[in-house]
Formats: C-alpha cells, structure tokens, sequence
C-alpha cells in the first residue's frame, strides 16, 4: 500500500499487512493489468542483457519476472512478504527483499535502473531519493501511476471506496496527487534526476465473472480498511455497482485505465 515517508517501521509493516490478503487474486489477475506499461518503460529505459534492475514496491514479482527474461540482473523489494512468496517463483534468480522502500536495503550505487509500476506515489518524495541513492551515476529511473487521462474505467469504483471511510479518502487524495501535471516532474528534479519524459500505457482488466471480478477488485490493499470496518458484504454492495457499466452481455468485465509512464536519468 502506497504510504508517506515515515520513521516508523509499524507503517509499511502494515502496509505488508494490507498487500498480503489476499496475494493470489492480486498476483494472478490484478498485477498483470500493467503489463504494457511495464513493457514500455523498459524500452524506453533500454532495459537488457546486463542491466542491474531494482523494482522497488515489486508486488509478485510480474515486472521483474519481465525484465529477467530481457537479460537484466533483477532485484526487488516490496513491504507484502505473501507477495514475495510469489515472486521468489517467477524470478528464481532475482535478490528480492522485504522491507521500506524509504529505507532501501542495498548499498550507494548498486543498480543501472530502478522502476516502480503503481508503487510510488505523493507524498512518497523519500523514495524517490532512496532510488536515486542506490543508483549508479547516469542511471534511469521509470515509475508509473495513475494519472489524469481520460481513460480511468476505475475512477468511481476509487471514488466509492474513499468515501467508505473518511480516512481512506484523505489518504488517497494525498497519494493520488502525483497525477497531476508537474507533480511528479518535480518529485524527480528535487531528488537530482533530469531528462524527464512522460508518456502513457493503457492498463486492462479483463475478469470473467461477477465472482472473479470481485475476489480481484478486493485483493488491492488499499481497499482492507473498509473490509476491516465494514465487513465483505457491506463494501462488495457498494462497489460491485461501480463495474457494471463495463460487464459484457455475457457477465465478463473489461476495464480499461490509463497508466502515467514518467522516465528520467541520474545528473551525477
């Protein structure tokens, strides 16, 4: 779960909590919707044989996994250890770690590149300077998220879940402030990047049924406060509406929602 910087090791231990609960739906039908986006930014990242590749907030493991079979030298970290549990099986060879991703386990200078597809956020401007700190002089940077395109086929469904709980919804505007023009530009420039572009990469979920589309729909960990005050009943009658106007005559679900891709170099 996306958390602002923090000393306190309770916060992302939580965090890990909230992405464990339900790590398969995510791992299996909700990570690989961001699989062009990934895609895209190793292209633009020149991601290849000899790449030293760290993925920070790495979830199951699917973008390493991607990278690995480009050539890189994969590693990852991410706050959900029933996550990694997954990708330890997509990327047997891969150095992945439990931890903070604002206090990143690794040594100055380790990687050629560092990503994080819809890990990084606002408010998570500490991250983004671990990043640079573990990066090689020169290194790339590529993060993604949701931004303010047009096509976010999730928007009510994340309108109706903030307003669950009052608490979520602050949280949620905090991170999502990252989607706004420049925000994430100057994120980047403050912590010593230049040579930023922006691009953008559709993101799809395609889910075969209503169960199907729900068992994946709970399994973000943004949405566990609200099952853990109102219960599963409560908030799967809340927001299973919110997808109907993408449920096929045939009761398959397809959402489309636009991914920000924002690449950047090192300055030293």
């Amino acid at each position: 779960m996306p958390h602002t910087s923090t000393t306190d090791d309770t916060v992302w231990v939580e965090a890990g909590r909230a992405w464990s609960h339900a790590a398969a739906a995510w791992a299996y039908h909700f990570e690989p919707h961001a699989r062009d986006a990934a895609d895209a930014v190793f292209a633009r990242l020149g991601v290849g044989p000899g790449t030293g590749l760290l993925d920070i907030a790495c979830g199951s493991g699917y973008a390493t996994g991607r990278a690995e079979r480009l050539g890189a030298t994969v590693a990852g970290l991410d706050a959900s250890e029933a996550l990694l549990l997954i990708a330890q099986r997509r990327t047997r060879a891969a150095d992945l770690r439990l931890g903070d991703m604002f206090a990143l386990p690794w040594a100055d200078d380790s990687f050629d590149v560092a990503t994080s597809f819809n890990g990084i956020w606002g408010g998570c401007e500490a991250a983004i300077g671990e990043a640079a700190r573990v990066l090689r002089p020169g290194g790339r940077i590529g993060i993604t998220f949701w931004g303010p395109g047009a096509k976010l086929d999730l928007r009510q469904f994340l309108l109706t879940l903030g307003g669950c709980l009052p608490a979520v919804a602050d949280e949620m505007k905090a991170t999502s402030s990252i989607g706004a023009p420049g925000v994430a530009e100057t994120m980047l420039t403050d912590a010593g990047f230049s040579g930023i572009e922006r691009f953008a990469a559709d993101g799809v979920l395609e889910l075969p049924d209503a169960e199907s589309a729900w068992r994946t729909m709970r399994s973000p960990g943004l949405v566990v406060p609200a099952l853990d005050e109102l219960g599963d009943r409560e908030v799967r009658r809340r927001l299973m509406p919110t997808l109907e106007p993408f449920r096929s005559v045939d009761g398959s679900y397809r959402l489309v929602n636009e991914l920000t891709c924002v690449t950047a170099v090192l300055d030293r």
